[in-house]
């Protein structure tokens, strides 16, 4: 008994590859936007790291200071931007709110 698929080779063949192209697609966009958010929560984390050693080496209110807060601000705003979503380096979290307090190395 020889029975005939309803689809030819060809067409079977093209139908896999897309099937599998598609998947190849998208893990390789997951992977990508899971590079983005790391790119993202570095960025931060290294204005963070930036704005505290020139508040120990030049002060609170110092020129470099203010220079560092600027960087961390676009650095914060880079990710608000890109992932609707900011690094919160003090509490180790993404943040979701756009609540960032400009002055919060005031306090530290």
């Amino acid at each position: 008994m020889n029975r005939q698929s309803k689809f030819p080779n060809t067409t079977t063949s093209v139908l896999s590859g897309a099937i599998l192209t598609a998947a190849l697609l998208f893990t390789a966009s997951l992977r990508v936007h899971a590079d983005d958010i790391d790119r993202c929560q570095r960025r931060v984390e290294h204005a963070e790291h930036e704005l505290h050693e020139a508040i120990e080496r030049h002060g609170r209110h110092s020129r470099q200071a203010e220079h560092e807060r600027r960087e961390l601000h676009e650095a914060r705003e880079r990710c608000w931007r890109e992932q609707h979503r900011w690094w919160d380096e003090h509490e180790h979290r993404w943040r979701t709110e756009r609540d960032w307090d400009e002055r919060d190395h005031d306090r530290y």
